[in-house]
Order: structure tokens, then sequence, then C-alpha cells
């Protein structure tokens, strides 16, 4: 009989500067997984799954498969104006301003680490509205998402945006392979977590240039 002892092992090593990530070893997928929260990002080199449980969030899955890097990322858009002088006097809203930050950062990062933006596929998933009481938040993120991917000439294979679920999602970043279930009874846990989210957005927006190569 042979024993799977994959899980004994340490998981593969991590790029420098995403430590933080929690990673654990699933025997489900046989695999290690890497879970991101509201406002992070995960890029790798590695065999291995990256997850997350977005609702109204929007989460980009970015790979170059020729060269065996990719990223995700899970991000939602203020939904106030930030004065001009906490962008550094730009006129730039917030709202653009903290998207355009969460798609680059992934983006730059394979880049950095060996991938070739000709070679970059995105899919992307989330932008439900879950809650009810509230503005379209899902909308206002897929509506700057698309037109991102638009402006920057980027390569969109697939998406599942809208609707009234949360989606859990599973990227394989050396393949851009993605596997999504929507969670037909909405978990208090995802409106809590987006919640407390976005109220940290709108007391503490992004701040600092982010340059895309």
């Amino acid at each position: 009989m042979t024993v799977n002892n994959s899980h004994l092992q340490q998981p593969p090593p991590v790029l420098r500067g995403y430590e933080h990530i929690k990673r654990y070893w699933d025997h489900h997928h046989n695999s290690y997984v890497a879970k991101i929260l509201p406002g992070e990002y995960y890029v790798t080199r590695q065999d291995e799954i990256v997850t997350t449980v977005v609702g109204s969030c929007i989460s980009a899955c970015v790979c170059d498969s020729k060269h065996g890097i990719g990223g995700m990322n899970h991000f939602m858009l203020p939904t106030r104006t930030i004065p001009p002088d906490k962008w550094d006097h730009t006129t730039v809203s917030a709202a653009t301003r903290y998207g355009n930050y969460a798609m680059e950062h992934v983006i730059n990062e394979i880049l950095k680490y060996g991938g070739r933006r000709e070679n970059l596929e995105l899919k992307l998933f989330g932008g439900g509205k879950i809650m009810h009481h509230m503005a379209n938040i899902g909308q206002q993120n897929i509506d700057f998402v698309r037109r991102y991917i638009q402006t920057e000439g980027l390569r969109l294979l697939a998406e599942d945006l809208g609707d009234v679920y949360p989606r859990k999602i599973l990227f394989y970043p050396l393949s851009g392979r993605v596997r999504v279930k929507k969670l037909r009874s909405i978990e208090q846990s995802v409106v809590e977590r987006e919640n407390a989210y976005r109220r940290n957005l709108e007391t503490q927006p992004i701040a600092g240039e982010v340059d895309l190569f």
C-alpha cells in the first residue's frame, strides 16, 4: 500500500513578500493551497493552488503559462469619494486609483518574477450583489475591471461575474485553470468580511504610485 506523505513535507518555496499568506495542505486536491483574503494578492512559480471566496469583490486570476507563473488578487473599490489630498494631490478618483493599484500590483509581480506582458491571460470572478441593503457595489467593481482590461489591452479568456451568489475560486497559477463553486446560501462570514474590508478602504485608502511595465 502506497502512503502519500506530501502533507508531511515542507510547503513549496514562497516568493519574497508573500510569507504572510496562509498556506496549508489540502487532502482533497492533493496540493498545497494559498488562501487570500480581501485586499490581498498572491503570486507563485510553484505547482500550488490559490483560493479565495468573493462576494461583491472581484478576483482577477492572471498567468503566463509559457513561463510558469501566475497570481490572483481580491479587491473592492471604495464606495465614497476620497478627498484629493488623500491621494497625493491627484484629481484621479479614489475608486479608479485603488482599482488600478489592485490590478497593477499582481501584474507587476508576475512580470518581476519572469512573466511577459504579451503572454498574460486573465480570468475574472465575483461582483455578486450579496448585500441587498446597499448600492450595487459588485456592479461598480465589474464596470471598473472591464474598463481596465480594455484600456490596458489585456487578454481576457473568461469571466463569471455578477448574479447574487458568492463564489469560491480555486486557481491553478501555472496553467491558468480555474474552478469556481457558486455558494447557494450567502454565508454571513463573507458579508461580514467584505463589510469590514469596505470600511477599512474608506478610512485608510491606498497611497503611493504604481508603474505598470
